[in-house]
């Protein structure tokens, strides 16, 4: 009875043992199905957020290349603003150093739509013109000099004298007429941004009329009623249709330009001496001699900001010195 009970035993155990093993093995397969179904759904979610980064980079992508297109462009804009001022100002220079060499402005309508292009190649063809005219006329008199021979230079020696008998003075400052003026009005050109048109009291019967190239340089109300050095023997020559009677003088340099500053007292035709070069002053400068054009590389301002000819001051006599504002060893046209 005994063996039958141990026996009855065994089995029971074997079948919990087996019944335990089955019910793990089915466990783990149940646990296995569900570990890989969290799996997939894992791995789908993570496609999911890689496709969302995906997007979401390639927009940032693109704010980015915007931004950038708009820091690109931003900065091209101040450059090309810039190069304009800078042209100007080289403008406005070149329209200054015109007047001074008495080379007509050739007036372009209002109305005329033409491009800068055509408007410079235009000057070109004019300025060349006058060259070949020149140079034309230039060996014609040389022709006619050496033709003449010896007989022909002879009888022109004494042509080489004034009226009063003596010699043609030598070309320096004393041939430059130098006055004090003040402005009475100012405009900006109605055909060109970089110039004033003035109306400037000399002491004579009646205002000359002076175009300036300082528009990028002084502004309009520091030019109103203030006293100026006007250079008075310049030949008249027209400013995009107005013609120019004089020439306002200024302490220059490539970035900045002062207009010069007579003595304290001084008054509308007040006569500018130099020391050592007493006043011939022709009527009109002659454009073929290019008095001042010899002149102006010697007119500077001292490191005390006098205006001097070769080392000796410009001054009203009685009244003080010729002075730029602030500019020092710079040159004065």
């Amino acid at each position: 009875m005994w063996r039958s009970q141990w026996r009855s035993l065994l089995y029971v155990l074997r079948l919990n043992i087996w019944n335990n093993r089955f019910g793990i093995i089915e466990g783990t397969k149940m646990a296995s199905a569900d570990l890989l179904r969290r799996l997939e759904t894992r791995a789908v979610a993570a496609e999911q957020l890689i496709d969302t980064l995906k997007k979401e980079v390639a927009e940032l992508k693109k704010v980015h290349d915007v931004h950038s297109k708009e820091n690109e462009l931003s900065r091209l804009h101040k450059e090309n603003e810039q190069l304009k001022k800078e042209v100007e100002t080289w403008k406005a220079r070149l329209i200054q150093l015109e007047i001074s060499q008495n080379i007509e402005q050739i007036e372009i309508p209002a109305s005329e739509s033409v491009s800068m292009s055509v408007k410079t190649e235009a000057k070109e063809q004019v300025l060349e013109k006058k060259v070949v005219r020149n140079k034309k006329e230039e060996n014609t008199e040389k022709k006619t000099t050496e033709a003449g021979g010896k007989k022909e230079i002879e009888a022109k020696k004494p042509k080489a004298n004034v009226g009063d008998g003596s010699e043609e003075p030598p070309i320096d400052v004393r041939r430059l007429d130098f006055r004090v003026g003040r402005i009475m009005s100012v405009k900006k050109h109605p055909d060109a941004d970089s110039l004033y048109v003035e109306e400037i009291d000399v002491g004579e019967s009646k205002p000359r009329t002076v175009v300036s190239g300082l528009v990028k340089f002084v502004p309009i109300e520091e030019m109103e009623n203030r006293l100026v050095v006007l250079l008075c023997n310049l030949k008249p020559a027209k400013m995009r249709g107005i013609t120019s009677e004089a020439m306002v003088m200024c302490a220059s340099t490539p970035e900045k330009v002062e207009v010069l500053i007579p003595p304290q007292g001084s008054v509308p035709g007040d006569l500018i001496h130099v020391e050592g070069y007493p006043r011939v002053p022709d009527p009109v400068l002659n454009p073929k001699k290019k008095i001042f054009e010899t002149v102006a590389p010697d007119l500077k301002t001292s490191d005390k900001k006098i205006v001097t000819y070769k080392g000796a001051s410009l001054t009203v006599p009685g009244k003080g010195i010729v002075a730029s504002p602030s500019l020092v060893g710079v040159n004065v046209k």
